[in-house]
């Protein structure tokens, strides 16, 4: 259990709100902070690089029915890019809103009144699943061949996505791992950014998954998202960033039944 866990406040037009709970709680276990941002916007709070770099134990999104457009669309369009931990403070919102919220990145949700021992609970909850597990299968050792890509992963060597996008679901944990640490060497010794660098590493990610799991239902999106675990519009949100069209694969399966 960590001592004292900091949470920013990210909120449209609540200055009331924001000014009445910063600062601390629970004895300083618990510490609400209103960050200077760099705009007002909800896409400004959640691009902050304080959020990015991980200054924050986690953000609390103030939301009601006037501010829940604004951030349906701003964590729609920064899918993968999201702080790992961000509640929901749900002020009159019904239930298939937060499901929505939840479903675009949000890790939970609270709803008023303010009660500082929820709130550091549902926290401490959200970061505790974050924490690393061990896991049954051996570590890679990069820079050799791992069974089953068709070349060495390695600096010098990586599968191409389009031979990663044909067997991506059938991937074991190491070597996905293996993958994107690859990856990451690579762009190590480029002029990207580590945020940069890693935008591209799960855009990358992201694009393959979605075009196998739509390859392996034929195009049929509510399937495939539910095999992803996703919800449906989080699902189509994915598709529309990477503009993923699933008419193709619509077709590859009409063809395959035919030929049967």
């Amino acid at each position: 259990m960590r001592e004292r866990l900091d949470c920013a406040l990210l909120a449209l037009g609540q200055d009331d709100w924001v000014a009445a709970l910063g600062g601390g709680h629970l004895g300083g276990r618990l510490q609400l902070h209103v960050p200077p941002w760099s705009g007002h916007s909800a896409e400004a709070m959640l691009d902050d690089p304080a959020l990015a770099r991980g200054r924050y134990d986690a953000g609390l999104l103030y939301a009601d029915e006037s501010s829940l457009p604004a951030w349906r669309t701003a964590l729609a369009s920064r899918a993968g890019r999201l702080p790992a931990v961000l509640l929901v403070y749900a002020v009159g919102l019904r239930a298939q809103a937060i499901r929505d919220l939840i479903a675009l990145g949000a890790t939970d949700f609270v709803r008023p009144p303010f009660c500082p021992e929820e709130l550091r609970a549902r926290l401490e909850h959200a970061l505790h699943r974050l924490a690393p597990v061990g896991v049954a299968e051996p570590a890679p050792v990069y820079g050799t061949l791992v069974p089953g890509l068709p070349m060495a992963v390695g600096p010098l060597a990586t599968p191409t996505e389009a031979d990663l996008c044909a067997t991506i679901l059938d991937r074991s944990g190491c070597e996905l791992e293996a993958y994107a640490v690859a990856l990451a060497m690579q762009r190590a010794t480029s002029r990207d950014s580590f945020r940069a660098a890693k935008s591209q590493i799960v855009a990358r990610f992201e694009r393959a998954y979605i075009r196998a799991a739509l390859g392996r239902h034929g195009g049929n999106v509510t399937l495939a998202a539910r095999m992803a675990q996703k919800h449906r519009r989080a699902f189509w949100a994915l598709m529309r960033k990477h503009e993923i069209d699933p008419t193709p694969y619509r077709g590859d399966a009409e063809e395959t039944s035919s030929a049967a």
